[in-house]
């Protein structure tokens, strides 16, 4: 019997630097599970090369001469949806252009400086591994309809390094309730889809979407112009309640606490866990020790287990817990892993989540 060998992620690079574009070929050489197919300078060089070999992936730069990354994008995803990894630097206006490119379609963002490049690009290989690997496991088709692998470079942490684990179930205490959703790949869109889908007397929510720091501010930004409910970063202190809309900061881990008669967020620093930073399973954790039965626990697409243990730990505290279902998840690693460790309560689509958070906070109290 001959085994037959697993294919190589074929990714194609598109930006106007050619340190860029060196460094991150270099990266993606090295994997053995991917291979460097072609780069390019700009979009147009681009789209003559994708006329002999379509890649699985491609990394695609903000700003380039003759057609910028955005466009370039949305032509892709009109002609032929394909995984695409937005290359873009951390300055507040490129996060800006980088969400309406989430937006679009993109389903993954890996970032890079405007000094030190090389250095940053070759110290980030676990940001730009789990990047290319998520976005080729993602479903863009699903992606447009709606608009679990490990790494080798570091170690997995847990939330044990944040705070200790809830024990059992929890009495509140407080009458207040709110939601506590995680959300890595696809996450952006899906979120964007259930928090418009809210009127503006929803439940507080608290969010961890896996993404790079400063682009957190811009996409809360985002969310609060096209919502009823109004959309913030969080702040350390920030009071959870009816109306709000709470989104972890990239870089910093976010929990909730109890202050007096109301929840609060804690803004907190501490190594990746689950390598995710902010981690969802820190998130669940926090809810599953404080809040017990007033939460309810969403965990909807992307890839990885993060937020399956700390699902599991706030089912066990008494919290209402539900997933996105795998025929309307881009990719459904997360939301797998916490059915898989029981617990999840309900599955949903994607659109019958908002009626799920809704309905949660109309029953008994």
């Amino acid at each position: 019997m001959v085994l037959k060998m697993k294919e190589k992620i074929k990714v194609m690079i598109v930006d106007d630097s050619a340190s860029v574009r060196t460094v991150l070929g270099e990266i993606l050489n090295s994997n053995p599970d991917m291979e460097l197919i072609a780069t390019a300078s700009d979009p147009i060089i681009a789209e003559r090369l994708m006329k002999k070999q379509w890649p699985d992936v491609m990394i695609l730069d903000i700003e380039m001469p003759n057609k910028d990354g955005v466009t370039f994008l949305k032509e892709i995803m009109r002609y032929r949806p394909t995984p695409i990894v937005m290359c873009s630097s951390i300055a507040e206006k490129d996060a800006k252009v980088t969400m309406e490119a989430l937006s679009a379609g993109a389903v993954e963002i890996i970032t890079k400086p405007k000094i030190g490049l090389k250095n940053f690009l070759s110290e980030s290989i676990d940001m730009i591994t789990e990047a290319v690997r998520s976005a080729s496991k993602s479903n863009v088709k699903k992606l447009k309809m709606n608009i679990e692998t490990e790494l080798k470079y570091s170690p997995k942490l847990s939330a044990d390094v944040i705070l200790s684990p809830a024990q059992g179930k929890f009495v509140a205490g407080i009458s207040d309730r709110f939601v506590a959703l995680g959300a890595s790949a696809g996450g952006t869109q899906a979120t964007e889809i259930v928090l418009k889908a809210l009127p503006k007397n929803s439940p507080g929510i608290v969010i961890v979407q896996h993404m790079p720091e400063k682009f957190t501010k811009a996409y809360a930004s985002r969310l609060n112009t096209v919502c009823e409910v109004n959309v913030k970063e969080a702040e350390n202190g920030d009071i959870i309640k009816t109306g709000q809309v709470i989104v972890a900061p990239g870089s910093h881990h976010m929990l909730v606490k109890r202050k007096g008669e109301h929840y609060i967020v804690e803004i907190k620093d501490g190594p990746p866990v689950s390598r995710h930073r902010p981690s969802v399973d820190v998130l669940f954790r926090s809810v599953a020790k404080i809040a017990g039965k007033n939460a309810l626990g969403v965990i909807l697409t992307g890839m990885g287990d993060d937020g399956a243990a700390g699902m599991l730990e706030m089912h066990n505290a008494g919290a209402k817990t539900v997933a996105q279902d795998k025929e309307t998840c881009v990719v459904f690693g997360m939301p797998k892993e916490a059915i898989k460790l029981g617990g999840v309560e309900e599955v949903f689509p994607l659109n019958k989540i908002p009626e799920a958070i809704l309905k949660f906070f109309s029953t008994q109290k």
